[in-house]
C-alpha cells in the first residue's frame, strides 16, 4: 500500500527537524507517522521509513519491534490497556481484565471482530495511587471496576468518546499516533479537559499547607528566552602547595577516548598526553589488511573506550598462517 502525499510531506517535515547528519534520529516519529495512516506499523510502513532515511528495513524493524507503542498488526481504533501488575492486581485489575476479555470475546493483543477495540494486559501504567487503572489509547480511567470498564467499552463501541479521569479528550489510535509524530491535535477543544487528579496534587497541597518551597525559586521566572549567564565565582585559596591540575576538556568520555586513540584503539594518537607515536608504522602488506584497517577506522571505540570489535592482530595472524599453508602445499 502506498502512502498519501500528505504523509510524504509530513515525513520530510519530520526529517528536517534533525541535523542533516543525524536524520536517522527521525525514525521514532516516522514510525508513529506511518501508524497514523495504516493503524499499525505495516511492512509497507517499515519500507517507507527505510526509504525516507536511507537505511535498510532490518534496522527499522529492530526499532519497531522494541517499543510496544508500535503495533505490528492491525489494531482497533481504541486500544484498551488494563494494568494487571502487582498493585493494580491486588486492587482488582485482573478481574477487570477478565470481565473485558469475556465480554469482548478477545484475549491479550487481540481485536474485536468489528475492528473497534484491541485489548491488552499492561504490566504497569505508572499510576499505582489510582489503581486499578485502565487506559484507552493511553488516557487514564482511574479506580475502575468491572462494571465501569464495561461501560467505557460499550460507549466506545457505540461511537461515543467517554471522558477520561485525567488527560485530554479521547482520540483514536491513528489520531494519537499523528500527535506522537509531532503534529498538533486540530480538533476543537481537543486539550480543553484534563485536570490533575487529587493524588497527583497531594504533594503540592501539603507543601502549600506547611509553607514548603524550593529555596530561591521564583514562580514568575519565564520558561523561554535566553538563560542568564551563570555567575563564575573566583577560585578560593586552599593553602595547598600542590600545583593546579588542568580539568579535563568539556567533551564526553567517548569523544576523549576517540581523540586519544588511533582507529585500532591500541596505538596512542599524536596528541595523547604523555605519549608518542612510532614513526616507522608499517603499511598494510595486503589488500585484505588494507580493507581491515579501513573497517577499523570506520568503527570508533565504544563508550567504554574498548574497541568496537576484535583488534587487527588476530586477523593478521590468520592471513599469515593461510599464506604459509599455501606456500607449503
Amino acid at each position: 500500500m502506498g502512502f498519501s502525499q500528505e504523509t510524504h510531506d509530513r515525513a520530510q517535515e519530520i526529517i528536517a527537524r534533525y541535523p542533516a547528519d543525524r536524520s536517522r534520529s527521525a525514525l521514532l516519529p516516522l514510525l508513529h507517522l506511518v501508524q497514523s495512516e495504516d493503524g499499525y506499523v505495516s511492512p509497507a510502513g517499515v519500507e517507507f521509513c527505510a526509504e525516507q532515511l536511507g537505511i535498510n528495513k532490518a534496522q527499522v524493524s529492530a526499532v519497531a519491534t522494541f517499543y510496544t507503542m508500535y503495533k505490528r498488526r492491525p489494531t482497533g481504533d481504541w486500544l484498551v490497556s488494563v494494568c494487571t501488575n502487582t498493585m493494580c492486581d491486588v486492587l482488582g485489575g485482573q478481574r477487570v481484565y477478565d470481565a473485558l476479555s469475556e465480554h469482548l470475546g478477545v484475549g491479550h493483543d487481540e481485536t474485536t471482530a468489528d475492528g473497534t477495540i484491541t485489548l491488552e494486559h499492561a504490566e504497569c501504567l505508572a499510576a499505582c495511587d489510582y489503581g486499578p487503572v485502565m487506559t484507552v489509547n493511553y488516557d487514564f480511567f482511574d479506580e475502575v471496576d468491572p462494571d465501569v470498564a464495561l461501560g467505557v467499552v460499550e460507549q466506545l463501541r457505540a461511537g461515543g468518546r467517554p471522558a477520561p479521569t485525567r488527560g485530554a479528550r479521547l482520540c483514536t489510535l491513528k489520531e494519537m499516533s499523528l500527535q506522537l509524530a509531532g503534529f498538533s491535535d486540530t480538533r476543537e477543544g481537543a486539550v480543553a479537559d484534563g485536570p490533575a487528579g487529587d493524588a497527583t496534587l497531594r504533594g503540592l497541597r501539603l507543601a502549600q499547607q506547611h509553607g514548603v518551597a524550593v529555596a530561591g525559586f521564583d514562580p514568575n521566572t519565564p520558561i523561554s528566552g535566553d538563560a542568564p549567564e551563570p555567575s563564575r565565582a573566583a577560585p578560593t585559596a586552599t593553602g595547598s602547595t600542590t600545583p593546579d591540575i588542568k580539568a579535563p576538556q568539556a567533551t564526553s568520555p567517548e569523544i576523549r577516548a576517540a581523540q586519544t586513540r588511533a582507529p585500532d584503539a591500541k596505538t596512542p594518537a599524536p596528541d595523547a598526553p604523555g605519549t608518542t607515536v612510532p614513526a616507522d608504522r608499517a603499511e598494510p602488506d595486503s589488500d585484505a589488511e588494507a580493507a581491515e584497517a579501513a573497517g577499523a577506522a570506520a568503527n570508533p571505540p565504544a563508550g567504554d573506550a574498548k574497541p568496537a570489535g576484535d583488534g587487527p592482530q588476530p586477523q593478521r595472524a590468520t592471513l599469515r598462517d593461510a599464506r604459509s599453508e599455501e606456500g607449503t602445499a
